[in-house]
């Protein structure tokens, strides 16, 4: 078992309490304020993390990364084979159905709202597209679609974000589930 030190709690609890408003509310919406009050914290506990909600925002990209990370590593681990780590990854919208629906995907209402506001941390919050992409294409590529891997990549995560922000515009779980139910069927069928 491995002990987490106070300091290391506290930083991760700010990091978690930035990661969930940033997401239902947007980053711009979340002042340094709903940060502190969230997290129960007085606020010179939180500079002595964190000199500015950039700083916090950096923070969230990069847990964002780690999760993602350590999902797509248990997937590689724990399916047998690249549709079944396909149908994994669709399955991801199908799990968080309910918060989708009511706030759109976290990475791509994070990266729409960063590019037009913090181009340069949109950068780096794109990374979180590129880690899905790459890992996608990996998966057609053991599927054999070598020259098409990168194209097929792309057009997955495509539609997973068309998916969701459709689900989230017309605030509809059925329409969610049956582009799934979709997606199923094409990655059967590959």
């Amino acid at each position: 078992m491995t002990l987490i030190r106070k300091g290391e709690k506290t930083r991760a609890d700010i990091v978690a309490c930035a990661k969930q408003l940033f997401y239902q509310r947007g980053y711009t919406d979340t002042s340094f304020t709903d940060i502190v009050d969230a997290s129960k914290l007085h606020r010179g506990n939180i500079y002595h993390y964190f000199k500015t909600k950039d700083d916090i925002l950096d923070a969230v990209i990069t847990q964002h990364l780690e999760d993602f990370s350590t999902r797509l590593h248990l997937w590689d681990t724990t399916q047998p084979d690249a549709k079944a780590k396909l149908t994994a990854f669709v399955d991801m919208i199908t799990g968080r159905k309910m918060e989708l629906v009511e706030y759109g995907c976290p990475i791509g209402t994070l990266n729409t709202e960063l590019a037009k506001h913090k181009r340069e941390q949109q950068q780096a919050a794109r990374a979180l597209f590129d880690l899905f992409r790459d890992w996608l294409a990996v998966c057609f590529r053991e599927l054999g679609k070598g020259n098409e891997a990168q194209a097929l990549a792309l057009h997955l995560l495509g539609r997973a974000q068309g998916i969701t922000l459709l689900a989230h515009v017309y605030h509809d779980t059925t329409l969610l589930q049956n582009e799934i139910n979709t997606l199923h069927s094409w990655i059967a069928g590959l």
